[in-house]
C-alpha cells in the first residue's frame, strides 16, 4: 500500500477526514477537524508519518476557542493543520509527551487563554507571573468576539471588485 493511502486509511480509522485546501491561499495543504478525544491519536499518527510540530496556538472567537496545530514534513514539504474547538474553560489532553516542542506552546496557551492541558508535566506559568492564573489576557469580552465565519478564510472576491483606487496624480512605474 502506498504511504499516502496508508496515512489516509489511518485517519479514517480515527473518524477523521482530511480536507485539502489551496496552499497559496492558506499556507498549508490540508486541514483536519479534531476533538479532544481524537487529538492524541492524531498526534501519534503525525509522528509515525514523520511530521513535526511547526506551531500550536489558539484563537478566541464566538462560540469557542479554536486550538490550531500545524504539522509539516521535511521530505514532502506537506503541511497539515489540525483544528480543535473548546469552551473557554475547556480541558484538552497534552501532546507534550508525543511532541516535546508542544510543551511551551501549551503552557503559553494556558497562560493567555486558560485552557488546561490534562497530564501536562509542568503546566506552570510560562510568561505571566505567579498568581495571575485568572488573568487570561487573550480572552476577549463577549461583545468584542467575532464569529468563526468572520475570522475564517473566505475566497477572494472576483478580480477587479475590490481593488483599491490609485491616488489621484500618482503614476505607476
Amino acid at each position: 500500500m502506498h504511504r499516502t493511502e496508508s496515512f489516509a486509511q489511518s485517519l479514517r480509522k480515527l473518524s477523521l477526514e482530511l480536507q485539502e485546501v489551496d496552499f497559496a491561499q492558506r499556507g498549508y495543504h490540508a486541514e483536519i477537524l479534531l476533538t479532544a478525544d481524537t487529538l492524541r491519536d492524531f498526534a501519534r499518527l503525525m509522528l509515525e508519518a514523520e511530521y513535526f510540530l511547526v506551531f500550536m496556538s489558539a484563537v478566541h472567537m464566538s462560540p469557542a476557542i479554536e486550538l490550531v496545530y500545524q504539522f509539516a514534513q521535511f521530505n514532502s514539504q506537506s503541511r497539515i493543520l489540525g483544528r480543535l474547538f473548546l469552551d473557554a474553560d475547556g480541558v484538552v489532553p497534552t501532546i507534550s509527551d508525543i511532541f516535546q516542542g508542544s510543551n511551551w506552546h501549551e503552557r503559553e496557551v494556558k497562560d493567555f487563554f486558560g485552557i488546561v492541558f490534562q497530564d501536562h508535566p509542568n503546566l506552570e506559568p510560562l510568561i505571566l507571573p505567579e498568581g495571575s492564573e485568572d488573568l487570561k489576557p487573550l480572552l476577549k469580552e463577549e461583545d468584542k468576539l467575532k464569529s468563526c465565519q468572520e475570522v475564517s478564510w473566505q475566497p477572494a472576491e472576483a478580480e477587479g471588485e475590490n481593488e483599491a483606487a490609485e491616488p489621484s496624480g500618482s503614476e505607476k512605474s
